[in-house]
């Protein structure tokens, strides 16, 4: 059965998209994903699940914790492999080891076009350095994504496409987090 790491936009970040861990894992437990395990309270699970098509499970998903949760949030699902893949693909690996905190990985529901790319590229104003590598962002803020003007708002209008963002030691523990699952 299928590992996958889930990750929920906007959750339980400044106020806004309030919800336990516990009754989220709950819920995704109810309608069938297995071994739903959470890490931190920022919306990040992994679980198993027979569905072997990410697209589908994640409008289910987006369906049932909107009407059993009241949150209306996105859902972004990689398989284990696909998880593993955005590590060992990291084009920043000098930051990812001296710097974790400040090295972002955006996941997006969608690969953007070449042209995408080079219009977020126009669109940086500050030191930020940006890789895109298929569905992902890698992002290197220097000064703190909290000060830079390159917000999630910039990145999804310049790629066309929605995301979310995890910081390199949410990235690396969700990683390890797969490895449990394996036999």
């Amino acid at each position: 059965m299928p590992v996958y790491v889930g990750l929920l936009r906007a959750v339980n970040v400044g106020g806004a998209a309030q919800v336990s861990m516990e009754a989220l894992r709950a819920t995704l437990t109810r309608i069938g994903l297995v071994g739903v395990r959470s890490l931190l309270q920022s919306g990040n699970v992994v679980f198993q699940s027979k569905v072997l098509a990410s697209d589908p499970l994640e409008r289910t998903l987006e369906d049932r914790v909107a009407r059993e949760l009241k949150l209306r949030t996105d859902f972004f699902l990689r398989t284990a492999e696909e998880w593993s893949s955005i590590v060992t693909r990291n084009p920043f690996r000098r930051e990812a080891e001296e710097a974790p905190g400040y090295l972002v990985v955006t996941v997006l529901k969608a690969a953007p076009s070449p042209e995408n790319w080079k219009a977020l590229d126009a669109a940086i104003q500050g030191p930020e350095r940006v890789q895109g590598v298929g569905r992902e962002a890698y992002i290197v803020y220097p000064d703190g994504q909290g000060r830079s003007r390159l917000t999630l708002s910039v990145i999804e209008r310049n790629l066309g496409t929605s995301g979310t963002s995890r910081n390199w030691n949410t990235v690396s523990k969700l990683a390890q987090l797969t490895l449990s699952f394996r036999p």
